[in-house]
């Protein structure tokens, strides 16, 4: 009997897991991907002898690689090495002081007993508090597909619980007192698209996460790791298009998914669908034609979608390792909320930034020629409601950031600067067909979040499936991966754990 078609459309992280982890169980798999080289967010821009990753920097939780490669009878580390960073940021304050934080609690300690000392034992306590969180919020239900409502009931006394009706950033408030300390303790919804004033307590769990098993870095960089995967994959016998463009996914009377058609005219039938694209896109432009229930225009534009983002990819003839810079550094600026409801709700770009300052070869000097730099530096910005014509202000938001880090952080920068590339809003909508240009898709409120996100498998069309940041848990290398096992399991037909039904 012949291996049932699966067709993965798009090659971010989820598409990849999913289409290794299906592979591996002996499916017929094919993946599409748009662009000419694997990763989605994760692709690689090679120029100057730079390599500079276009996407995630930041991996946690490496075991849910490790998954997939064991899945295959592999060893991950016999394709990419992984590096823990130390510490995993250095913070900066408005003024340039610098907070380092680690897995190493002592250490986090001595570091808030120099700036504040009274929010020593509050920051115990945080930590303290957010083992919960993290056990409920990612071991128990990363994983669970969230398909009814009636899951959603079953863990909402714990949600109470937990406190999931206050923001991350008021969660951190009732423990610590110093602002800046609050900010370090409560940004880390902005690394999977959402704003720590509104983004519900759940998501503290990243900070546990983090502490639990590190922060990491692959050598080589992300592409080194997305590279590991398109070669599992293949190894599996899975087949990968590139530079096929997918401009529809055909279904058949019975609203069932039968494959897709590209936009060369060229159909390929197959018995699942998994997109790896935004789950707006793919319902209002590859589902363009099909009448949809729940997914309708209004649906689509009334859902709240992240902010985006505006990076510079840069390289420099020279090095910055003497310039109290570490590998991943956050620079945060004097307007905290007010920025970040510019950014969130006004939806207005502001005069001033915060900044994710990424230096990949404090860790991994092969991703430049001898002797430079290689950097990236993220703004985040609205998405595109706000208006922004991107084309005429992108040069010039860039150049007032390069001199901000000239003046504060990179002396003489724009004279060592030898290679340059930026993206914007557009590159978002154009290039990753991600709505409004949102860099992680769907934001992830209280009520955007678990069964109020979109679902794994499609309630619209049979045999279609979701993985990526915008189903269910969200973005981010873990929220990702975590899709990824879902849709697995629910075209495998594999047992789901039973955690939801647990006290």
């Amino acid at each position: 009997m012949a291996a049932e078609k699966v067709i993965v459309i798009g090659s971010g992280f989820g598409g990849l897991g999913t289409a290794c982890r299906l592979a591996a169980k002996g499916y017929d798999v094919s993946i599409f991907e748009k662009r000419d080289m694997l990763g989605g967010r994760g692709y690689v821009y090679e120029q100057d002898g730079f390599k500079f990753d276009g996407g995630p920097t930041v991996i946690t939780a490496p075991f849910m690689f490790d998954d997939i490669f064991a899945a295959a009878g592999k060893k991950r580390e016999d394709y990419v090495t992984f590096t823990k960073c130390t510490p995993f940021y250095r913070i900066f304050d408005h003024e340039g002081k610098s907070f380092d934080y680690t897995d190493d609690v002592d250490f986090n300690v001595a570091q808030i007993k120099e700036r504040s000392p009274k929010d020593m034992d509050g920051y115990r306590r945080f930590l303290e508090t957010t083992k919960p969180i993290f056990q409920k919020g990612f071991i128990e239900l990363a994983d669970q597909p969230f398909l009814n409502f009636t899951d959603m009931l079953k863990v909402a006394p714990d949600l109470i619980k937990m406190q999931s009706y206050l923001s991350v950033y008021k969660y951190a408030t009732q423990f610590i007192e110093d602002d800046f300390l609050r900010q370090c303790f409560s940004f880390h919804p902005l690394l999977i698209g959402g704003n720590p004033f509104d983004s519900p307590s759940i998501y503290a769990m990243i900070h546990y996460l983090e502490k639990k098993w590190g922060v990491w870095f692959a050598m080589g960089g992300t592409g080194a790791l997305v590279q590991a995967l398109g070669t599992l994959f293949e190894e599996l016998g899975g087949k990968i298009h590139l530079e096929a463009d997918v401009a529809e996914i055909t279904v058949d009377n019975n609203r069932t998914a039968t494959g897709i058609t590209l936009a060369n005219g060229t159909h390929h039938a197959a018995d699942h669908v998994v997109s790896n694209a935004d789950v707006a896109f793919t319902y209002s432009k590859l589902l363009e034609k099909q009448k949809k229930r729940k997914y309708t225009k209004r649906k689509v534009e009334n859902t709240r979608y992240s902010m985006s983002l505006f990076v510079i990819y840069f390289g420099t003839k020279r090095r910055y390792t003497d310039t109290g810079l570490r590998h991943h550094n956050i620079i945060l600026g004097e307007r905290y909320e007010e920025l970040l409801t510019d950014i969130f709700k006004r939806k207005i770009v502001a005069d001033d930034f915060s900044l994710y300052l990424h230096m990949p070869t404090y860790t991994d000097p092969s991703l430049a020629p001898e002797g430079c730099e290689n950097f990236y530096v993220l703004s985040p910005v609205p998405h595109l409601d706000s208006g922004t014509d991107w084309e005429t202000f992108a040069p010039e938001y860039k150049d007032r950031i390069l001199q901000f880090l000239e003046d504060n952080y990179l002396p003489d920068l724009r004279e060592n600067i030898i290679s340059e590339h930026y993206i914007d809003p557009l590159h978002f909508r154009d290039t990753l067909n991600s709505w409004k240009g949102s860099a992680f898709s769907i934001e992830p409120t209280l009520t955007q979040s678990a069964w109020f996100r979109p679902h794994n498998k499609s309630e619209e069309f049979e045999n279609l499936y979701f993985v990526g940041a915008s189903t269910h848990p969200g973005a981010g290398l873990p929220g990702v991966l975590s899709s990824s096992i879902i849709a697995e399991r629910l075209i495998s037909g594999d047992a789901f754990k039973q955690e939801l039904d647990m006290d």
